[in-house]
């Protein structure tokens, strides 16, 4: 038993994982908790493994490229084709195994370390213009009630 292509279902504490041989057969179908994730990736000879882009998923790369995997994140659009039929956990372990396979997939640049902390900075700051946009628009309807009209810029 050689894997040597594995799909990844991530999620928050259960990961469904999925593996074929050079053949194409199903040679590995488990369920994982978060803790027996990385243990049991770091057993696997060197293979290529992809994985859905979500949260998480640039962790799980630098994490599984560590113990020498190739792995590679694919947009949830380019996957969704491949599920064969209803959607859950198994079938989508086995679709992101098949999209992976592709010759022609396109896959999702790695983030650094870096790059997703100046990602989330500037996640933080559009989230404060917002909610300060909101405050200031609130703050003009209530005094209008009032008869109080106040200009639209910030200052």
């Amino acid at each position: 038993m050689t894997v040597t292509t594995i799909g990844i279902d991530l999620a928050k504490q259960v990961f469904q994982v999925h593996g074929v041989d050079a053949q194409g057969k199903a040679v590995v179908n488990n369920r994982l908790s978060r803790s027996a994730l990385s243990p049991f990736m770091a057993n696997l000879p060197p293979c290529r493994v992809g994985m859905k882009v979500c949260a998480g998923a640039n962790y799980w790369r630098r994490q599984f490229r560590a113990f020498g995997h190739d792995v590679r994140l694919m947009s949830p659009h380019f996957v969704k084709p491949h599920v064969k039929s209803n959607k859950n956990d198994y079938k989508d372990a086995e679709a992101i195994c098949e999209a992976v396979s592709r010759p022609t997939m396109r896959f999702v640049s790695t983030k650094t370390v870096a790059q997703q902390d100046l990602q989330g900075l500037h996640r933080i700051r559009q989230r404060l213009v917002q909610a300060r946009s909101a405050l200031i628009n609130q703050i003009r309807g209530l005094l209008a009630e009032y008869g109080i009209a106040i200009p639209q810029h910030i200052a």
